[in-house]
C-alpha cells in the first residue's frame, strides 16, 4: 500500500534539512516583522484594510523567507505537494463540522459557541467573515508566517522538532492581543473564568496554551503534508465554522419559542 506515491507523500515526513552555521539575524527580522504585524493588526489598521494588510504581510515574509535560501517545498509551497495538502485539509474540514455538530447537539457543550459579538450579524456579514476575511485575512497570514516562512527557517537552523515547538509557542503569544477582553463577548468562558483582571488573565492564559497547542498540529499536518494547505484546511474550519456555528446557534435559541 505504502508503495503508491499518493499515500506514501500522505504519511510521510516532508521538512526543510537542516543547515549547519546559517546566520540568525534573518531569523530575528522575521520575529520582529510579526511583532510588527501583530500590533498593526489588533491595534492600529482599520478592519477595512484587514485583507490588504494580510496580502501584503504575506508577500513580505514569503520574499525574507526566500531570500533567506528557502526553496519553494522548505516553504511548504511547492505545487508537487498540492495534492496530499488538499486532501489533508478535506479530511481537516471534515473532522471539524463533525466536531462542532457533535457539540451543537448537546446544551451543555452548545453554550460555548454563544459568543455574543457574532449575535448582531447579519447572515451575509457571517458568510462574508467565514468564506473571505478567516481564509484570506487571518489563515492566509497566520499559515504563510507560522508554518511556511518562521517553520522553514527553524528548522534550518534548529531542526524539525525545534522548528515545532518553537513555531507553536510564538503562534500562542501571536494571540494574546486578540485575546483580550474576549471572555466578556462569551457566556460560557465568562462562567469559568470570572470578570476583571483574573478573567482577563486566564483568558489570555488560556488562549496562548491553546493556540501553541493547535500549532502543534497544525505543524504537525504541514510536515505529513508537505504542504501549508493541510493547516490551511484545519485552521479555516476551526474559525470559519465556528463562526457560522456560533451565528446559527444564536439566532435559533433566540428564535426558538419560550
Amino acid at each position: 500500500m505504502f508503495d503508491n506515491p499518493i499515500i506514501r507523500e500522505l504519511f510521510g515526513v516532508v521538512a526543510p534539512e537542516q543547515v549547519p552555521g546559517l546566520p540568525w539575524w534573518p531569523l530575528l527580522l522575521v520575529i520582529v516583522a510579526l511583532i510588527v504585524i501583530n500590533i498593526v493588526n489588533n491595534r492600529l489598521a482599520p478592519q477595512s484594510h484587514t485583507l490588504l494588510w494580510a496580502f501584503g504581510s504575506s508577500v513580505l515574509l514569503i520574499a525574507i523567507g526566500l531570500l533567506d535560501g528557502n526553496t519553494w517545498t522548505d516553504l511548504g509551497l511547492s505545487w508537487r505537494y498540492w495534492i496530499p495538502g488538499l486532501i489533508w485539509a478535506g479530511l481537516s474540514i471534515g473532522v471539524i463540522t463533525l466536531f462542532y455538530l457533535i457539540g451543537a447537539s448537546f446544551g451543555r457543550t452548545r453554550k460555548a459557541f454563544e459568543d455574543e459579538r457574532n449575535a448582531v450579524l447579519s447572515g451575509g456579514t457571517v458568510a462574508f467573515r467565514a468564506l473571505v476575511e478567516v481564509p484570506f485575512g487571518t489563515v492566509l497570514l497566520e499559515e504563510i508566517a507560522f508554518r511556511s516562512v518562521l517553520f522553514a527557517m527553524l528548522a534550518r537552523r534548529y531542526g524539525l522538532v525545534w522548528a515545532i515547538v518553537i513555531s507553536s509557542i510564538l503562534f500562542g503569544l501571536w494571540h494574546v492581543l486578540p485575546s483580550i477582553g474576549t471572555h466578556e463577548q462569551n457566556p460560557a468562558l465568562n462562567s469559568m473564568v470570572g470578570g476583571g483582571l483574573r478573567g482577563n488573565i486566564l483568558t489570555v492564559a488560556g488562549s496562548v496554551l491553546g493556540t501553541a497547542l493547535a500549532g502543534v498540529v497544525f505543524a504537525g499536518l504541514r510536515v505529513v503534508s508537505g504542504s501549508v494547505l493541510g493547516p490551511m484546511g484545519l485552521h479555516w474550519a476551526t474559525n470559519g465554522l465556528g463562526y457560522t456555528f456560533s451565528w446559527a446557534i444564536i439566532r435559533w435559541r433566540r428564535g426558538r419559542p419560550k
